[in-house]
Parts: structure tokens; sequence; C-alpha cells
């Protein structure tokens, strides 16, 4: 672990920053941190590619445009673009069986001049590439540790970890989940607003191709969503009820593969090869403010939001991007990192962002819960409307893909060469 007698050569206490939490958007923020030319450290122990039974994570994450750039950006995507899958459609079906019945809308890549809408990656993947590039990162120390407790001062934070290493410099980034013990040692409030809803997550080959389109089925207990993967294979996130959830966990791979199918209605062809299932309950959180005290929060530590349009880790990549540029304005200012300016420019750059799609993916969620005609026409009509009325849904698309305004440095084409200089 760095000390404060370990800043390399041009670097000062200043323009430190410690990154806690070794999921893909601490990863991504200690390299974009890094390449926005701070001295970093990241505490967070090693990512392990299987659970201690040999099961690896089932999880998979849509990745969009922007998110794309950055990781080009960072030297990441030639690692992984080989084990990827396009994404050239979205698929969405009414399956509520409501009275009021929405058409089935297929959002195509094509119709706003885009190959694809981006791409499909298992989150052990991202994972590997991501540790291996932080490895050959000069200027980024690794601490195989989680923080245990922060001392927070005004001009200064010091870290320490179980095994009493102690960290001195000007801002943490914590990227440490959704129970954050940055977040709580900044004394930052973060409600979490939980779903009577689990998500069942695998994955799994079928006879028949995807086409490259992903599908989401709006059923009444929450969305049943298939995702591509690389060959005839997909990601599954299925969402029901909690009892639903535990009782479909344990049917025997056949039985569990005859319901899926039955609620595809045939869209994949023979369901099999599935990988063990796991269950995440669902639930919805905005921290307030996302910085302060030398701290600022980043992916879920910052923000929580269920499993629909695949936004979660898209908004935690933005919030490393965004990061990076305030820190990379503060260097080129001569301030430290954790200064009040700092924070406020990264909260001012991520709070529209972050609530805008807190909400919609919060009332898209609710209209699938709510068992009644209102909600369902409501609904039905604007889904229709999405079909019926090309600028509109063209509109859809592209701020589904991401907000529109300035983007940061790292998520622009040839940014890297531009930072830090």
């Amino acid at each position: 672990m760095a000390t404060d007698d370990d800043v390399p050569e041009g670097k000062n206490m200043e323009a430190r920053a410690l990154v806690v939490g070794g999921g893909p958007a601490g990863l991504t923020t200690a390299l974009a941190l890094s390449a926005a030319g701070a001295s970093v450290t990241l505490a967070a122990p090693p990512t392990a590619a299987a659970s201690a039974d040999g099961v690896r994570d089932p999880r998979t994450t849509a990745l969009f445009g922007d998110s794309i750039t950055l990781l080009e950006n960072l030297g990441i995507w030639p690692r992984i673009s080989s084990r990827v899958a396009p994404l050239v459609g979205l698929r969405l079906v009414d399956d509520t069986g409501g009275l009021f019945r929405a058409p089935e809308i297929l959002f195509e890549a094509g119709e706003i001049g885009r190959e694809t809408f981006g791409y499909n990656i298992e989150n052990d993947v991202l994972n590997a590439a991501l540790s291996a590039a932080i490895e050959e990162t000069q200027g980024i120390d690794v601490i195989a540790e989680m923080i245990d407790g922060l001392d927070l001062a005004p001009d200064r934070v010091a870290a320490r970890s179980a095994a009493s290493t102690v960290w001195t410099g000007a801002l943490v980034a914590a990227a440490d989940g959704r129970n954050s013990l940055c977040r709580r040692e900044a004394g930052i409030s973060a409600t979490p607003h939980p779903y009577a809803q689990h998500a069942i997550v695998c994955k799994f080959a079928h006879s028949r191709g995807h086409a490259d389109v992903s599908t989401e089925l709006h059923r009444r207990s929450g969305p049943l969503t298939t995702v591509p993967l690389p060959g005839q294979s997909s990601s599954l996130v299925w969402v029901e009820t909690p009892d639903e959830a535990a009782r479909l966990k344990a049917l025997p791979d056949a039985a569990f593969a005859a319901e899926l199918s039955s609620h595809l209605d045939g869209l994949l062809g023979r369901i099999e090869a599935l990988t063990p299932r796991f269950t995440y309950p669902l639930s919805r959180m905005t921290a307030d403010p996302l910085a302060q005290r030398r701290v600022a929060l980043v992916g879920e530590a910052a923000h929580v939001i269920p499993p629909i349009g695949a936004q979660g880790l898209n908004l935690g990549f933005r919030d490393a991007a965004w990061l990076a540029d305030a820190v990379e304005t503060a260097i080129r200012a001569g301030r430290d990192l954790g200064d009040p300016i700092t924070l406020a420019a990264y909260t001012a750059s991520r709070k529209p962002d972050i609530r805008s799609r807190t909400a919609i993916i919060d009332i898209l969620n609710r209209s699938l819960l709510a068992d009644a005609a209102p909600f369902d026409l409501a609904r039905a009509a604007g889904l229709g409307a999405l079909q019926a009325i090309g600028p509109l849904r063209r509109l859809a698309m592209r701020e589904g893909m991401g907000p529109n305004g300035p983007l940061p440095r790292l998520m622009r084409s040839s940014a890297i060469e531009k930072m830090a200089n």
C-alpha cells in the first residue's frame, strides 16, 4: 500500500486518489483517474473467476456506445472484443395479460444510423480484462484488501484496512457497492427502497439463433429478458416474486428449461446447457449528495436500479468518466483532488442523469406491477406511440443509450491522448 513516503516522482498528496471496490465500476474508475493524471491506489480483494464451489458468475452486462468508447480509450476493448455479442435490436413484448395490451415493438440500431446499440459481455470476462490492465498500468498501486474505516479531515483523507495499513491522500472514489462503508463514513444518506421482486440470473444455449436481438417480455411480476451472447447462447434476467423466484431456482434444469421455453413461446427453440441459477433481490436507491468530505460515490455506492433497460453499469461507467474529468480539471488548475470545487463539479455532472434514469426505470417497473386498467392503458398508449411515431421512437433509442449533451473526455473518440498533457 502507498504511504506518504511512496508518492511517485512528480506527484504530491493533492494528486492522490484511493479507489475502493473491485467490481467493474471500481476497476474502471481506477484506470480513468490514472488516465486523468492522478496517482491511484486501488483497494479491493482479488476478483475471483469462480465461487468457492467452482461456479462462475453468471451475470452479463450490456454496454452501450459511450461505454464502449470509454473502454477503447482505456485500452480495454481490444482485450475483450472477441468475446462480446453485438446488440442490433431490442424487442419489447407486452406479456402482462392485461385488458389493454401494448403492441410488440422492435427497436433496430440501423434506424438511428448505428451498426449496434452496444455489446453484451460476461462480467467475469470484463473484470479479468480490467484487472489485467490495472496490473500493467504504472501509477496504480493495488491493495488486495478492503478498507474498514476512513479518517476525514478538511485537508486530507486517511484510510485504514483490517491489517492496520494506512493510506493518506486527497480523494476517495467509493465504488464499494450498495452497502458502501465509505458512503456511511462520509455521512452521506442513502435509503434503499426494496421491491417485492427477485431476479433469476443464468446463461443458456438454444437451438435457434437470437439474430443479435435482445427480447424483453413485460410481465405482471416484472420483465423477463434474454440478451445475446456469442454463438447460439444468451443470458437471462427473469424477474419474479421472491417465492416464485425461489421455486424456479430450485427446479431441475429440464423443468426450468421447459418453463422458460413456454414463456418465450419457442422464440429461441430448444433451451439447453443451463448454467447454475442465482437470485438477487431488487431495489432502488440514490445517494444524496453524491460527494462530500473528500468522498465521491461511484456505481452502486451512488445508485441502484432494477435491471430494466441495462442502465446500471452504463451509469457507473459515466460516473467514472465524469469523475476523471473533474479530477483532470483540478490537476490542471493546481488544486487538490478532493476540494469542494472538484466534488461540486462531479455532482453537477451526474445528478440529472442518475435522477432521470432512476425515475424512468422505477415508473416502468411499477407500471408492470400495477394490475389496473388505467396503468395498462397508459403503458399501451405510450408503447403504441413509440411504434407508430418514427421521430419519437428514434429519440427513445438515442436516450436509452445515454443522455444527450456534453460527454466526458474519456467518452469522446481518441480522447486518451489529450488527457493529462
